[in-house]
């Protein structure tokens, strides 16, 4: 099986290659994804997916057929990014140099996105039936870490086909290491209000230097990550009341809950209102807003975003590593260390909302990710086009060397 692979790859690679370098200089900032859905359409088409189609809330779906309606296995990665730096000069250049192909999303997660697409269309070109079913899809909305296009893909639109993955495997930058988890994150409005305008500055005043405190060391290799993270400062004098806003994100790990957590940020915040001189009144909620996909559909999101794992000895990832030593490729266990605030993946959704084993396998370093340069190493691209496409058969493929997907 993986000779036949192989010899399928060689064809491929160049064509996965230059699919990456257009996605990357096609811009598709979160909620207006709608130019690179039409390239991902387009490759899909042309590389004669059963059915192709883009869904309400704007996701590409590509589907590969197997004889039977189960196992069925998601292939996911997004297709927004960040908003562009002022400070990048050619974000979307999709320069290739040095082995490298740069621009905004090159890693997170273009690379990864073409990987998968092309992981399908080797499978289909190899010819090795699969038991069950293959869907890639492209997502939107997941750089603002809610996942928005994937909610509405397993809700909605899969149900509507009659499918349910089992199992999903996320293109997101792993360096072709199988990961399994990562931290989450909540981000919390906080509003502080008094009749005294020194005392309720005071309390801005501490709650933010309070905060700044909050980094640990506790990432591999002792990498710094962000705990707390405070943004959009506004101070109002409204009707003789000085009033403060502030955004504050929290790191949040597996066993904490929400409501604790918020109730324990308001007690510490209001002992803090207490020493500036009290009087002050302390606000904490979960922040909500209304977003607007680019089909014009509209939905109320809450940023949180929960820890997720799967767990490491699952039988999906022992098939999967077992399947990737057979075919000759690296296997790296491991999970996302997020040093920033505000990043994650659609593995929180996938696992909590919908109980659905998940790992990531992607090209590109996740220190890459929304990074000043950013870029993804051509080689590991076309590594995670072949990993991807034999893990995919490991898990819905039919039989090889004895192996069968009923044992999963």
């Amino acid at each position: 099986m993986y000779k036949i692979l192989q010899e399928k790859m060689t064809s491929l690679k160049g064509e996965a290659v230059d699919f990456a370098r257009q996605l990357v200089q096609t811009g598709s900032q979160s909620l207006d994804e709608t130019r690179v859905a039409g390239l991902v359409e387009a490759a899909m088409r042309a590389q004669g997916f059963y059915k192709v189609f883009q869904d309400d809330f704007g996701n590409v779906i590509g589907l590969v057929s197997g004889i039977r309606a189960s196992p069925t296995i998601l292939l996911n990665c997004h297709m927004d990014t960040v908003a562009p730096s002022a400070e990048e000069a050619h974000t979307l250049s999709g320069k290739i140099e040095n082995g490298r192909l740069y621009g905004l999303g090159a890693a997170d997660c273009k690379g990864g996105l073409a990987a998968q697409v092309f992981a399908g269309a080797l499978l289909k070109r190899s010819l090795l039936p699969l038991k069950g079913n293959l869907i890639i899809a492209a997502t939107t909305a997941e750089e603002n870490g809610l996942s928005l296009g994937l909610r509405g893909l397993i809700e909605k639109t899969l149900p509507d086909l009659g499918l349910k993955p089992e199992f999903a495997i996320l293109g997101e930058p792993t360096e072709l290491g199988l990961y399994y988890g990562h931290d989450g994150w909540m981000e919390m409005d906080v509003r502080v209000e008094g009749l005294n305008p020194f005392n309720v500055d005071d309390t801005v005043n501490a709650i933010v230097n309070d905060l700044g405190k909050g980094y640990a060391s506790n990432g591999e290799g002792g990498q710094r990550r962000e705990m707390f993270k405070v943004s959009e400062l506004d101070f109002r004098n409204r009707k003789g009341n000085r009033s403060a806003s502030l955004r504050v994100a929290r790191r949040m790990e597996p066993e904490e809950e929400i409501g604790v957590v918020l109730g324990q940020i308001k007690e510490s915040m209001e002992k803090l209102a207490g020493s500036a001189g009290g009087q002050v009144a302390v606000e904490v909620m979960v922040r909500q807003e209304k977003q607007r996909l680019y089909t014009g559909k509209v939905a109320v999101v809450h940023h949180v975003a929960r820890a997720w794992s799967t767990d490491p000895f699952h039988p999906m990832i022992d098939r999967a590593r077992q399947a990737l030593e057979a075919a000759g490729c690296l296997v790296k266990p491991g999970k996302w260390q997020l040093g920033r605030l505000g990043m994650g993946t659609a593995g929180s959704v996938l696992t909590n909302e919908f109980k659905i084993p998940t790992i990531g396998y992607g090209p590109g370093l996740e220190t890459q990710s929304h990074a000043l340069g950013e870029w993804v190493e051509i080689d590991k691209l076309t590594a995670a086009l072949y990993g991807s496409a034999v893990i995919a058969h490991s898990l819905v493929g039919i039989p090889v060397c004895g192996w069968t997907s009923d044992e999963i």
